[in-house]
């Protein structure tokens, strides 16, 4: 214990953090700054010296496996809260990431390596994401144009925004590169009349999109394919990649890039839509990298514009959304929640409190830490969209525009500054869990 005291002897400046050791023992870390008071114990032997030498790692891994409880009625959102917030920048790839050694090698994906990636991850059972993610199955960041939105509502705006910065037109070819359940998609044909098709490498994912009603209905203005990003030989007017670039890993940018060069109509226009860090390249984190994403890499701006510009594409319009993703991961956790039963029911309580911590890791990244999402509009040629940003002003209602950019601010303000004098009250009572597991002898598998 001695080793991870020194640790969070340093790191905590906010807020109080009480540990309790295998043993019983108290250890009390107080900042100087007010915060909540959050009471931690570990069991186990080695779980706290684990912990010390390999925070990225063993933290999540002692959650899972109940050697990591929050006393007190206290949660492990609550508890991630409350070391982001003493991290800070950088905060979700320090606490539970590692450094730079082996970033290039873990995210080299070729393409049977990647498809099993995907397929860790992708194609869990239909039932567990239908538990928390919104009707059209969006799996990614949200656009909350007020903090009223619900998730639906953040879902569908985002993807308004997405065809606004394609600049649609009716009959035009799109692709759509890790098209996932095909909501985007379908979205897309239904909405701007254009001829969309879907590739992507999970079976779940392609059997759900091919088969959906939705999909059905449009006929063939829509198609899917289960195939490699790669393997795409056809042209297209637009090109489309949402919540997929994360997956590609660092030794294939070029040739991502390059593919959407490649498939892109002279003027054509692409936008890829990815989490990405605000502090700069780092490896992906160790727990991450093992239970949740194989293989993935959360790109840094520098990173991702070396290979666009290596590519020959111009950068024609970038935006970066910050803490869309944050209230888009509340609305996921708050519903996984609401549903454990269920996910207990699918998988087990080790399962449960894996995924737990997955959203609850990501929502404190995005909230406290340097996570951000980028949306790169792309073309060959400069002219290809208009030369102001004036044709994305007609996206929304014009009663709202003028109101909502003084109350969003307010709302999320007053979240700050509740946020930073908060020093008795508790925050509110979420928990959280992770992706998958190796199995543990000591639970049943349901």
């Amino acid at each position: 214990m001695k080793l991870l005291a020194a640790v969070l002897t340093r790191l905590i400046k906010i807020g109080t953090l009480t540990v309790i050791d295998a043993r019983g023992r108290q250890y009390h870390f107080q900042g100087d700054m007010p915060g909540p008071a959050l009471t931690m114990r570990l069991s186990g032997r080695w779980t706290a010296l684990k912990i010390a030498l390999n925070p990225g790692l063993y933290f999540g891994e002692a959650y899972m496996n109940g050697q990591l409880t929050v006393d007190g009625g206290g949660t492990i959102y609550e508890l991630m809260d409350l070391l982001t917030r003493n991290t800070g920048w950088g905060a979700g790839r320090r606490l539970v990431g590692g450094g730079k050694v082996g970033r290039w090698i873990r995210s080299f994906n070729p393409q049977g390596r990647a498809r099993a990636n995907v397929a860790h991850h992708y194609d869990l059972s239909d039932e567990l994401y239908e538990l928390f993610l919104d009707e059209d199955r969006q799996y990614s960041c949200g656009y909350f144009r007020s903090p009223d939105d619900d998730l639906e509502t953040a879902q569908r705006q985002k993807m308004e925004l997405i065809a606004a910065k394609l600049r649609l037109k009716p009959g035009q070819r799109v692709l759509d590169i890790g098209c996932g359940w095909g909501g985007l998609a379908r979205h897309l044909v239904r909405a701007h009349n254009v001829m969309v098709t879907g590739v992507t490498l999970s079976e779940n994912q392609y059997e759900y999109a091919r088969t959906h009603p939705g999909s059905k209905a449009v006929g063939s203005h829509l198609s899917f394919a289960q195939e490699d990003y790669r393997e795409v030989s056809a042209r297209f007017d637009r090109v489309v990649s949402v919540g997929m670039f994360e997956h590609v890993g660092v030794p294939h940018y070029d040739e991502y890039f390059q593919m959407i060069r490649r498939t892109l109509t002279d003027d054509g226009v692409a936008l890829v839509h990815t989490i990405g860090a605000a502090s700069g390249s780092s490896a992906t984190n160790a727990w991450i990298s093992k239970y949740i994403f194989p293989g993935g890499h959360v790109p840094s701006l520098s990173e991702a514009s070396s290979a666009i510009e290596r590519a020959g594409l111009y950068v024609t319009d970038l935006e970066i959304l910050r803490l869309h993703y944050a209230e888009t991961l509340k609305a996921w956790r708050r519903r996984f929640l609401a549903n454990r039963a269920k996910a207990a029911a699918l998988y087990d309580e080790r399962f449960c409190r894996m995924w737990e911590f997955y959203l609850v890791a990501s929502e404190t990244a995005f909230r406290n830490g340097d996570l951000v999402v980028f949306q790169f509009q792309l073309a060959k040629k400069q002219d290809a969209v208009p030369l102001t940003r004036d044709y994305l002003l007609n996206i929304w209602p014009t009663k709202t525009l003028d109101t909502y950019a003084a109350r969003q601010a307010t709302e999320w303000h007053k979240e700050v500054l509740i946020h930073a004098e908060d020093e008795a009250s508790p925050l509110p009572h979420h928990r959280h869990s992770h992706h998958l597991s190796e199995p543990n002898p000591d639970q049943q598998k349901h």
